[in-house]
């Protein structure tokens, strides 16, 4: 049974998320809370009462990001924000409570939504959530491991895929790529539609490269991150530029890591390298191994840092992972592959890259 917390200064709203929530016979709603405050307050007094909190972001008193920070701080478990779509003070506020930790995001429903659907993607993402190993923060000072060094001057295209985990590896895995860096990187990262466009501007937040969400026929010869936008799939067709398509979801998802990843197989061969970073599920494990195949280089997050080794623990199974890694060190791996003579001299301070975690070869 997954117990929920829910967290709204809504009465009205917490009895519809709880409605909707024990309509799945193996979820029940076994708290409120009307604040931030309360919230935290409940969770630290019974911290074994619940498995998830559903978190509203904007609330009278304490809101949902600063409750989100305390709870990952004092009494760390899976929290789903719960927060309107069509407010940019909402939607960057839910992006700052993901970047303290929240592992899932949901719109609240638009008056005259049906609910059906809706109650069906909740319950998902609690399940989802319920399911999610929270990760306290590594322990520092950890002896340096071996990275493999790698060096490919045809070099050309890096695809990446996640989902539920994923932005807190993009957390440390862009920041430690340099701001120098010459390639393109094509992102699928599975985001509830109408969060995108908060998402890229969160990436942007993280990285000096440009980051913009995708759009069909932009050539893939510059620098910058461009992001599938929700609803498509994104690939890289067979004159170097982007395509975008509404065929039929892959592994339930559209977009879909396995249809990029099999386009960037095509197109690039061995001047393509993919990661794949924690996601539940298993898109993108098996088209990681047409890269792989082709002679391209491919990467998975290990489990140790992974939210749900779901996506990236079967590739390792697949053996489709040429290497297993921490997000940083996937960071310092690409950054070494690249021709020196490709990227500026200038280095910015947050290039450096601390080689700790657990790091092996497939």
């Amino acid at each position: 049974m997954i117990r929920v917390l829910v967290t709204d200064d809504s009465e009205v709203f917490r009895k519809l998320l709880g409605n909707l929530l024990e309509r799945d016979p193996e979820i029940r709603v076994t708290g409120q809370a009307s604040s931030g405050e309360e919230a935290v307050e409940r969770v630290l007094r019974q911290p074994d009462a619940f498995d998830v909190v559903t978190m509203d972001v904007q609330m009278p008193g304490m809101g949902g990001l600063e409750a989100t920070r305390r709870l990952m701080g004092t009494a760390p478990l899976p929290i789903v924000v719960v927060s309107a779509c069509w407010s940019p003070e909402e939607i960057d506020l839910t992006f700052r409570a993901m970047d303290a930790g929240a592992v899932e995001i949901l719109p609240k429903p638009r008056d005259g939504e049906p609910l059906e659907s809706y109650a069906q993607e909740l319950t998902a993402k609690v399940r989802r959530a319920a399911s999610v190993r929270v990760l306290l923060p590594a322990p520092r000072h950890r002896a340096p491991k071996r990275l493999p060094s790698l060096r490919s001057e045809e070099l050309q295209v890096v695809a990446v895929g996640a989902s539920t985990g994923g932005p807190q590896a993009l957390k440390v895995l862009l920041p430690r790529l340099p701001a120098a860096f010459p390639l393109p990187i094509l992102l699928v990262q599975h985001i509830t539609p109408g969060f995108e466009e908060g998402f890229v501007d969160w990436l942007g937040t993280l990285t000096p490269l440009p980051v913009r969400l995708a759009r069909g026929g932009e050539g893939l010869s510059s620098p910058g991150i461009l992001v599938a936008p929700a609803g498509a799939h994104l690939e890289a067709d067979g004159t170097g530029r982007t395509a975008l398509s509404d065929a039929a979801p892959e592994h339930g998802v559209r977009p879909s890591v396995s249809v990029l990843f099999r386009s960037v197989a095509r197109r690039y061969g061995n001047r393509g390298a993919a990661v794949l970073l924690s996601g539940m599920g298993r898109d993108g494990a098996e088209a990681l191994g047409a890269i792989r195949q082709a002679g391209g280089t491919t990467f998975a997050q290990d489990e140790e840092t992974s939210l749900i080794w779901g996506m990236p623990g079967e590739a390792v199974r697949l053996g489709t992972a040429e290497h297993v890694l921490p997000p940083e060190g996937i960071a310092t791996v690409l950054s070494g592959m690249i021709d020196p003579k490709k990227t500026r001299k200038e280095e910015p301070q947050n290039s450096e890259v601390k080689q700790d975690g657990q790091y092996r070869d497939a």
